[in-house]
């Protein structure tokens, strides 16, 4: 089939925002699935892609279809989108239209919808648009089952440490101001840092209240992405996990779009548009200019770093071979069983270390709390 020229399409200027103020956030993978306030979800729209797709597939018209997806929704918010969507369907509009008038879905997904129309595979689009969000979601969930118990554990090991320092070491240096006498060094210390944490811990919490506020408010900056991005690849296992997770969500995106028969320069602009992870989007922004020079595109992709030997070779096959999309498909697949496995191991390594932290802590306090006990009984004896 020839390659459909979407060349003259201009990109939605609307499209993007809910989006790019996801994805620009280099741990957003993390948070996108939790999110509280909005229905218009990544789990809603897998199951409004599948459902869709299955009822087109049975013969159902688009517009009973959607009036069956409508009546299953629970919530006023969704069962409007739809209804929004099936009357702009009946008012003349196409399928990939009347999504993108709603402003809830991407640039991505409306463009992937066109495409299914014009070329006459708009169930085989929803289908893998579908199973695009549910490699998305099982990521994030992996990635929040071995990261939860960790963060649940250290955040109690946190108030555990401060509340002793808070309140139980007070009370034991008033003991201590009692009985008189040098303190051993152990015991002076921990009183010290008590001291510090009681005059200072309203100043700590503004300061850590600051921090936060400057990170939102200069996390769309390119500066900031930069520098961001860069050190959270740097870090031990979760750097190598998330730069999997956009690899992952990268080839699972040019399969699709290149399995659907979109040239591969308007398909390597979507995907940039999509995933604007930072090293990610540059990189593709400077593909996109090589190939127009006539530059090859595993060649072009060698040149940055987030993208492994591995991959390039098998792309360099896949171009040769006029099968980029297999390819993909294939290191979509690989990215996210390495992402699985990655994060099992994240979660069996953190939780020990986690707990024997604690123990170190919550034991050098008491031990220190009882020394001055000690000497005191060994001198009356």
């Amino acid at each position: 089939m020839a390659g459909l020229d979407i060349s003259k399409l201009a990109l939605p200027q609307n499209q993007t925002g809910a989006k790019n103020s996801e994805e620009k956030d280099p741990l957003a993978f993390l948070k996108k699935d939790i999110t509280l306030f909005s229905p218009i979800n990544d789990k809603f729209k897998e199951s409004f892609y599948l459902e869709l797709s299955v009822l087109l597939s049975a013969g159902v018209d688009i517009k009973g279809s959607l009036e069956l997806l409508e009546d299953q929704q629970s919530k006023a918010k969704l069962k409007d989108l739809i209804r929004t969507i099936r009357e702009s369907i009946i008012s003349g509009a196409s399928v990939s239209e009347a999504v993108r008038q709603t402003e809830h879905f991407s640039a991505y997904e409306f463009y992937s919808l066109q495409i299914g129309e014009e070329t006459g595979k708009l169930t085989q689009v929803l289908t893998e648009l579908a199973a695009y969000y549910t490699k998305k979601l099982k990521q994030r969930r992996q990635m929040m089952q071995a990261l939860s118990y960790p963060i649940i554990v250290l955040s109690t090991s946190v108030g555990a440490v401060g509340f002793m320092l808070r309140f139980i070491v007070p009370m034991f240096s008033d003991v201590f101001k009692r009985f008189g006498g040098e303190l051993p060094y152990l015991t002076a210390q921990i009183i010290k840092l008590s001291k510090a944490l009681e005059s200072y811990g309203w100043t700590l919490l503004v300061l850590i209240a600051l921090i936060v506020a400057f990170v939102r408010m200069n996390k769309q900056k390119e500066w900031f992405q930069r520098h961001s991005t860069r050190l959270i690849l740097k870090l031990p296992i979760v750097g190598e996990i998330v730069r999997r997770v956009y690899l992952a969500r990268l080839c699972s995106s040019f399969a699709l779009l290149i399995g659907a028969r979109v040239p591969l320069l308007q398909a390597i602009g979507l995907v940039r548009k999509m995933i604007n992870f930072y090293p990610i989007a540059t990189s593709l922004e400077q593909v996109e200019k090589d190939i127009l020079q006539g530059e090859l595109f595993h060649k072009s992709l060698s040149r940055f770093s987030i993208y492994d030997a591995k991959m390039i070779a098998l792309l360099k096959v896949g171009e040769e071979v006029n099968q980029l999309d297999f390819f993909f498909d294939k290191l979509a697949v690989q990215n996210n069983e390495e992402v699985e496995h990655r994060s099992s191991l994240l979660s069996s390594a953190l939780e020990p270390m986690i707990i024997i932290f604690l123990g170190l802590i919550v034991g050098v306090i008491l031990v220190a709390m009882y020394l001055p006990l000690f000497q005191l009984s060994t001198n009356i004896g």
